[in-house]
């Protein structure tokens, strides 16, 4: 029987996708010295021309193979690896001998009238359809495409830059490859290569173009990693320099900027063996925090509370080289994270806002709910920060947006990361405060300063922010640690903080419930700092259901409870007053790095039912306010202007 169409092109795409990963990575699939690329190479050229099997290619001067690699799609890395070069000679060779792409035309009017904004794409064809316009030109790098830590936060951060550099009579060049951005749509800048984000592909779009500068920290850390092949190319960075960049990124520099500037940090090093590893534990202490350097959305980041998870997590599937490390931090236990993000022009550094984590320290600041301005920490705390903040700031000579993460424990302020570039939360900052970040950072990196923009002072909103991270992938347990998993995010807005969490979980259903049945089953270590907290719900008009042992510990502090068999106890268990519609509200903390096969049913049910799940107290507790908030005040819907003229915007900003 013939096979289905899509059975073809499923099994087509599955190969395809092997081999892309074999070029890349040939040791990987057994081939040594690079084997696959090299007898995929060796087709390319005539046996009679003396290559010998197993030895590195000769392509230089040999014009028509050079041309022939390139349209059968050998990158230049590729080709440097089977020559036993590098990707800069290859480059070279490709030049001197005329062996460089051209760029076709997209015709996005179909041929009816005239396309205005050019959409190109590259080839080793003969025909070049690149227009020239003879204006001053700057090129933008998108974050290429969406994933879990890098998503559609830094495309809004790319699309405002190129507004700012149309207002300032740039023709702008966006780069990206991602079809259902706002950045890759044909109107959003002058010119769009839907090219790959690499060094290859993007210095062939400068040759061709030749801006002024190129904008590297609007999408992410994709293009930052391209940052230095960039300026050792000979490409001018526009904004903060790579040098600041590697500053911020490698442990041991800022580690010894943090030392110079006389702020705290936590005690952390790097290793790139197990041995190495766990001596730093043993000299820092345990919780620590790993994770290999120069990563997205904390993958594979772990909480490691002991030395044998510590060797497990070393002998896992991560890659650990002397170039890619695993870091190792000391983990503040019980401390509040803040976010910062802040704008700076070489001299004036303004703070966009202090954002106060719901979570505690240790949830990834891409899952935790966070809120501006901040609900809890004291004056002098928030001084320090701000002061910290423009202090590294200007050490590291930034020119545009940075975010720096902190640990607060007690009144001890802990930095704990700095990125020089717009982070995921540069959208609700500037929604929240009603000044487009972005916009002001693309024309401070054009050589504006931020008086001349009129924005030189922090705005401290009369309203409260919440911004609440959402959408799980199915089958992913939505229990929250170090390693980010939500894909969306939402925001409530309201002058009573409880409000605005409980809009912010409107926007993400399902609603926080008005009345109803909490159910409560959280880890040992959980069960006394919980009592507070189910008070908080009983005395909202909630009943209480707890398994056996959050029972004993709620019955004991004299909380009325009703208790629940667990799945293998007997019926009627958890899981069927779930499923019946009982429970209207969960609380339930995980037991471990490896969740119990109960605990990871419940809260898949939670999800499959539409019930509110928190799996943190504090997050809990945010959701008691949020119900207590509800019970008393009715829900206003205001629009983000009428929020934003309850405070007087800057003079010369525009308010959005």
């Amino acid at each position: 029987m013939p096979e289905s169409y899509d059975h073809v092109v499923r099994d087509w795409r599955e190969l395809l996708a092997w081999r892309q990963y074999i070029a890349a990575n040939p040791e990987k699939a057994g081939l040594s010295d690079g084997q696959f690329v090299l007898e995929q190479m060796h087709a390319l050229v005539p046996e009679e021309q003396g290559e010998q099997p197993g030895r590195p290619l000769d392509l230089s001067g040999r014009m028509p193979e050079l041309l022939r690699a390139k349209k059968l799609g050998f990158s230049d890395r590729q080709l440097a690896f089977a020559m036993g070069t590098t990707e800069n000679e290859i480059r070279e060779q490709r030049k001197s001998t005329g062996v460089i792409p051209t760029y076709r035309l997209v015709d996005t009017c179909a041929a009816e009238f005239e396309a205005y904004t050019p959409y190109y794409y590259s080839t080793y064809g003969d025909e070049n359809e690149r227009r020239e316009s003879g204006k001053r030109k700057v090129m933008i790098l998108g974050g290429g495409p969406n994933r879990i830590g890098q998503g559609i936060e830094f495309d809004y951060c790319c699309v405002h830059a190129a507004f700012a550099l149309r207002e300032l009579g740039f023709e702008t060049i966006m780069v990206n490859s991602n079809p259902e951005t706002v950045s890759t749509d044909y109107d959003t800048s002058d010119k769009l290569y839907f090219e790959p984000l690499t060094l290859e592909d993007v210095l062939n779009i400068y040759d061709q173009e030749k801006p002024e500068g190129v904008f590297v920290q609007f999408g992410g850390q994709t293009p930052l990693n391209l940052a230095d092949g960039l300026k050792a190319a000979g490409v001018p960075i526009l904004g903060t320099q790579p040098e600041s960049i590697e500053t911020a990124e490698d442990r041991q520099l800022f580690a010894a900027m943090l030392d110079k500037l006389g702020l705290r940090q936590t005690p952390s090093g790097s290793a790139i063996n197990t041995d190495e590893a766990v001596a730093i534990a043993k000299k820092i202490g345990y919780p620590v925090l790993v994770r290999p350097s120069f990563v997205l959305g904390g993958r594979a980041m772990e909480l490691v509370y002991n030395e044998e998870d510590l060797r497990r997590y070393m002998t896992s599937a991560i890659e650990v080289t002397p170039d890619r490390p695993v870091l190792v931090d000391r983990f503040l236990e019980d401390a509040i994270e803040v976010d910062v993000d802040c704008i700076s022009d070489g001299e004036t550094t303004v703070i966009g806002a202090i954002m106060e984590h719901i979570e505690e320290a240790g949830i990834h600041s891409g899952d935790s709910a966070c809120v501006i301005p901040t609900f809890s920490l004291p004056k002098k705390v928030l001084d320090e920060i701000s002061a910290a903040t423009k202090a590294m700031a200007r050490e590291l000579n930034v020119r545009g947006l940075m975010n720096v993460q902190f640990a607060i424990k007690g009144d001890d302020v802990y930095v704990l990361e700095v990125n020089p570039r717009a982070s995921r939360t540069v959208p609700f900052v500037s929604k929240a405060i009603g000044v487009p970040l972005a916009k002001l950072a693309a024309k401070v990196m054009t050589g504006k300063s931020l008086r001349e923009l009129g924005f030189t002072k922090e705005i401290v909103p009369k309203h409260f922010s919440v911004n609440f991270p959402f959408l799980r992938y199915e089958g992913v347990d939505i229990s929250l640690g170090p390693e980010m998993k939500s894909t969306g995010e939402v925001m409530g807005i309201d002058v009573d903080l409880g409000l605005a969490y409980a809009k912010s979980q409107m926007a993400a259903p399902p609603p926080l419930p008005t009345g109803g049945n909490v159910f409560v089953s959280v880890k040992d270590s959980d069960k006394q700092a919980v009592v507070p907290v189910v008070r908080e719900f009983v005395k909202l008009g909630f009943g209480i259901i707890a398994t056996a042992g959050t029972f004993e510990v709620l019955a004991a502090a004299q909380i009325p409870v009703t208790k629940v068999f667990k799945l293998r106890e007997g019926r009627p268990n958890v899981l069927d007053r779930v499923k019946n519609g009982d429970i209207n509200f969960i609380i339930n903390t995980p037991s471990g790095k490896i969740p119990r096969e109960d605990e990871v049913l419940i809260r898949n049910a939670s999800l499959a039912q539409r019930i509110p799940i928190m799996t943190t107290l504090r997050a809990a507790q945010a959701g008691a306010n949020g119900i207590r908030s509800l019970q008393k005040r009715k829900v206003r819907v205001r629009s983000l202007q009428e929020y934003h003229a309850s405070f007087a915007a800057p003079s010369g900003v525009a308010i959005i």
